[in-house]
């Protein structure tokens, strides 16, 4: 398990990282990244406190690895792992959504499937569970693209206008193979070590050069990645956006210039049906949104948190339509809470010999994700009111003895002073109206796909059959009433 600062040493590899139309020379200086990569140092440095219980004898490497890379058997070790991934999550209140440990997930699933991927044939057979024992042995952070590019979504990769605008096989060399295109949505993929390439979205025979899972150092030559508006920019001072500087962890389209890929990192090559198994065949799609949810959980809880300041400040929270709200708030944050140990409580160990969550309840929270947040946000959005406008343009006028005196008289609540009144509502307005916020209500109403792919989750995996079942047992104690004659 390695440290905060050696994390940030391994950022200096060469990458290929663009804001502005201009390359990022050190990534882990630039303003853009300078928040999130001692954010996700922080992390790294948390996990080594023996108090925190981030490390377990792995038998993969045969010593100790961050509990992010278990390989869960049994109930118990779904346990630690989500005790692991709340640690980390309330280090940034669930606000930073792809950390190390979202992927980790997904590659403990690959390697406790080595079945799933022996269909792929000996070369590429063993190479998922490889790369594994190497992401836990170096306490590797790991990100995704897993989504094509949105040029037609009508169209799978062969029905693009030009070959290759989703990243594919253009060539095969020796050694390995050659990637050319582009994936999105590279949310954390700047600030990581290696970059996992695969596609969720399903494809179809005629697809096979796009059916590729791989993965990728972020140096590598050729591999490019273009970074949306960083948010972290420009801002005054954490006091005025506590978010925004410190948790944005920036999304990016990657763009793979016929880059090199050797055979020791395929995990599928041209492989339509193995592209879809190794999510759900394997444990790796509901161990990663196990993640997600502990997260999300974490999160509803800080927005739960800070409704109940901002109505305790304001003198609000003694009334009855006020205190609803806070319940309402409440019962949302259960709901993901809930779900998840539901999910754990409920597990089973698959035919791997993998315990896995109860994907009914895991999935049941994913299909509401899209309309619990943006619900908790709304709400907090009205018990802030005004109050989130109201606040001087930065920290400055605080400190200025021109205008230091009218704010410190009028803008206060009783008992609680000018500048900590300010820091609340700053803290409020990063959460529902500055670009990070914009962003995160964006993020965690897509974050499983379309609405119709978020719920078909929940739907394949409901109960559906039972709930049938209970109606047709109930059907069966009555019938059609015979006429007397």
């Amino acid at each position: 398990m390695r440290s905060g600062a050696a994390y940030l040493r391994g950022l200096d590899d060469g990458r290929s990282v663009y804001v502005d139309a201009e390359r990022v020379r050190r990534v882990a200086e630039h303003p853009a990244f300078r928040g999130i990569t001692r954010t996700v140092a922080s992390l790294y440095d948390a996990a080594l406190d023996p108090e925190r219980r981030m490390s377990f004898p792995c038998p993969e490497i045969r010593g100790p690895a961050n509990k992010i890379f278990m390989i869960p058997r049994r109930r118990e070790d779904l346990q630690e792992r989500r005790r692991a991934a709340e640690t980390w999550a309330r280090l940034s209140n669930g606000l930073v959504g792809r950390g190390p440990e979202h992927v980790a997930g997904f590659l403990a699933g690959f390697a406790g499937a080595p079945g799933v991927f022996a269909k792929a044939g000996p070369r590429v057979a063993e190479n998922a569970a490889r790369f594994h024992r190497k992401a836990a042995a170096e306490d590797l952070y790991c990100s995704y693209v897993i989504v094509p590019p949105q040029v037609d979504r009508s169209k799978t990769a062969q029905g693009q206008e030009e070959r290759f605008l989703q990243a594919g096989v253009a060539a095969e060399r020796d050694g390995g193979i050659v990637i050319r295109g582009a994936q999105m949505l590279g949310t954390g993929a700047a600030v990581s070590d290696v970059l996992l390439v695969s596609c969720i979205v399903p494809l179809k025979p005629g697809d096979e050069d796009y059916a590729n899972t791989f993965v990728v150092p972020l140096g590598t030559p050729g591999l490019k990645l273009y970074c949306r508006t960083p948010y972290a920019t420009g801002k005054p001072s954490a006091y005025d956006y506590p978010l925004s500087t410190r948790f944005d962890e920036s999304d990016a389209l990657v763009v793979f210039d016929d880059v090199f890929v050797p055979w020791e990192n395929v995990f599928a090559y041209r492989d339509v049906e193995l592209l879809r198994a190794q999510f759900f065949d394997s444990a790796a799609h509901v161990l990663g949104n196990t993640q997600a949810q502990v997260r999300l959980g974490v999160k509803m809880k800080f927005i739960l948190g800070v409704a109940r300041k901002i109505a305790a400040a304001t003198r609000v929270d003694t009334f009855p339509g006020v205190q609803e709200k806070l319940g309402e708030l409440a019962s949302l944050a259960a709901v993901v809470e809930g779900m998840v140990l539901a999910a754990e409580a409920s597990s089973g160990v698959d035919r791997h010999g993998v315990a896995r969550p109860d994907p009914r309840f895991l999935y049941g929270a994913m299909g509401l994700q899209a309309e619990l947040y943006p619900r908790a946000l709304q709400i907090l959005r009205e018990l802030c009111g005004g109050g989130v406008l109201q606040v001087p343009s930065s920290y400055r006028e605080l400190l200025s003895a021109e205008t230091a005196p009218d704010l410190r008289r009028y803008v206060r609540s009783p008992g609680v002073a000018a500048e900590e009144r300010i820091k609340l509502f700053r803290l409020a307005w990063d959460l529902v109206g500055s670009e990070f916020a914009g962003r995160h209500l964006q993020y965690e109403m897509f974050y499983a796909g379309a609405p119709h792919v978020a719920k078909g989750y929940a739907h394949r995996h409901g109960g559906g059959e039972e709930a049938m079942a209970c109606v047709d047992a109930f059907l069966s104690t009555y019938s059609l009433p015979r006429e007397e004659t």
